[in-house]
């Protein structure tokens, strides 16, 4: 069997280091791309903003308590597509097998090497090297056999880094790393996975897959395969976007109305900075909502124009939330999609929603 050459490409806070480019008083200051107003959220935070504990998706007034001099700029999501146009062409010199994530990252199998460069490792560091050059902007690369270790061994050398995990060193990577870290596994399966005694790769590979199944359900398969390295999910290229959302499981079932708009806007907080990072223009947005009983409802709005701020999302999703209040039985989840996407956007496809988060 052919072993497969994949790479994940991830650009370096790439909004925040777009703006940073253009004004060059913004480099090495802490920027955060989004708006500081009350109810403002961060898009995407520079490293320097980083370095303060300021992340995507976390409310501007946390922002600026963790980081009094962070420097707020307005998103420039024309920019942000032409840049990551010019970053997809890059990739089209080397393979057709091109799946967008999102503006700012891609997966590419580079199996067959038409250019005849030699290896995937020596293609990654060519195309590192001409975004650089073309864009002005840095890029991690992870490179690996298949998709689910390549995408964490971009994030193993960030920013401006290149990880390189061979199939005789797959398992070990995997075993070593916290699950937390796993693409899937989000704040409250991780929370979950602890309470069982699950922390690291290997704590998950020694567990068979009928306790996981029993714990996580449907979700179980993907976490054994995960913990054994194993992912034979094919690169597909420009896979059209239907959807792209969040939702969010909580501890304990909610029923208060104020609690239910409080738990909503961790939803559209969490959806609005996907829907960002896809560049993604939609007009309906739906409402999903799990009861205590396991009941799912979802409710729809189709508006007349795209929605084009966080605003716009939430003031829709706020309304829908609206019309199923007041509730008999608790909600234990709560979800925000946004679809009916325009043609107008970058092809790409949305990353899987959190596991039961």
């Amino acid at each position: 069997m052919t072993i497969r050459k994949i790479i994940h490409i991830d650009m370096d806070a790439f909004y925040a280091s777009v703006e940073q480019r253009d004004a060059p008083d913004l480099r090495g200051r802490p920027v955060a791309v989004g708006s500081a107003q009350a109810r403002g959220v961060v898009a995407a935070a520079s490293y320097e903003a980083r370095a303060f504990g300021v992340r995507s998706a976390m409310a501007s007034v946390t922002a600026l308590r963790r980081c009094p001099t962070l420097v707020f700029v307005p998103p420039r999501f024309d920019i942000y597509r032409a840049v990551s146009q010019q970053i997809r062409a890059i990739f089209a010199d080397y393979t057709d097998l091109i799946e967008p994530l999102s503006l700012d990252e891609a997966y590419l199998d580079v199996t067959d090497d038409r250019r005849g460069i030699g290896s995937a490792t020596a293609i990654a560091s060519e195309i590192r090297a001409r975004i650089r050059a073309d864009t002005g902007l840095t890029a991690s690369a992870g490179v690996s056999y298949n998709k689910f270790i390549a995408k964490l061994a971009s994030d193993q050398n960030k920013p401006d880094g290149l990880c390189v995990i061979r199939p005789a060193q797959g398992p070990a990577f995997v075993a070593a790393l916290p699950v937390k870290r796993f693409h899937g596994v989000g704040p409250v399966t991780a929370a979950r996975m602890e309470r069982l005694g699950i922390l690291t790769g290997a704590d998950l590979k020694a567990r068979d897959l009928d306790e996981l199944t029993r714990h996580f359900g449907s979700s179980a398969g993907y976490f054994h395969r995960a913990a054994h390295g194993d992912d034979d999910r094919p690169v597909r290229p420009d896979r059209p976007l239907k959807s792209v959302g969040a939702e969010r499981t909580f501890d304990t079932d909610l029923s208060e109305p104020a609690d239910l708009v409080a738990a909503l806007d961790t939803v559209i907080d969490a959806a609005w900075t996907r829907i960002a990072r896809a560049g993604a223009r939609g007009r309906t947005v739906t409402l999903k909502a799990k009861f205590a009983d396991f009941r799912s409802i979802a409710r729809s709005r189709t508006l007349p124009q795209p929605i084009a701020d966080r605003a716009g999302l939430a003031d829709t999703g706020r309304g829908l939330l609206q019309a199923l209040l007041p509730v008999q039985l608790g909600i234990r989840l709560l979800g925000l999609t946004l679809s009916g996407l325009d043609d107008g956007r970058a092809p790409t496809t949305q990353p899987p929603l959190d596991f039961g988060d």
